[in-house]
């Protein structure tokens, strides 16, 4: 693996492993330095008061939100309602993918 596939990247879908948040979806909204990044789900966490985590703490999926990217890279904000969408679509299309019987193999582990 080169360097880039083990840092979270913008707009990516991460699931969160440790801390009262536990087992649920965000998505990377700025990227601090090689150990943290800031997470927000525009529903509990929103835009505006993201949450720290260590990378070591969070699970990244393959998927990364299109509209997200574009948004943070072109105005430097994400509205609430894209997170939240961006969010809903990746869950929606994890559980089609698991009732079709595939493999849930769109996570590793982010370092």
């Amino acid at each position: 693996m080169n360097d880039t596939e083990l840092y979270p990247e913008l707009g990516q879908v991460v699931q969160i492993l440790q801390g009262r948040e536990a087992g649920q979806y965000a998505i990377v909204i700025e990227i601090i330095d090689s150990r943290f990044v800031l997470l927000a789900d525009g529903d509990k966490r929103k835009y505006d008061r993201p949450k720290k985590k260590n990378v070591h703490h969070i699970s990244c999926m393959k998927y990364i939100s299109p509209e997200v990217k574009r948004s943070l890279l072109e105005t430097g904000r994400v509205t609430n309602g894209k997170l939240r969408y961006a969010i809903n679509k990746f869950v929606d299309e994890l559980m089609t993918d698991l009732k079709k019987g595939d493999q849930l193999d769109g996570e590793r582990r982010c370092n």
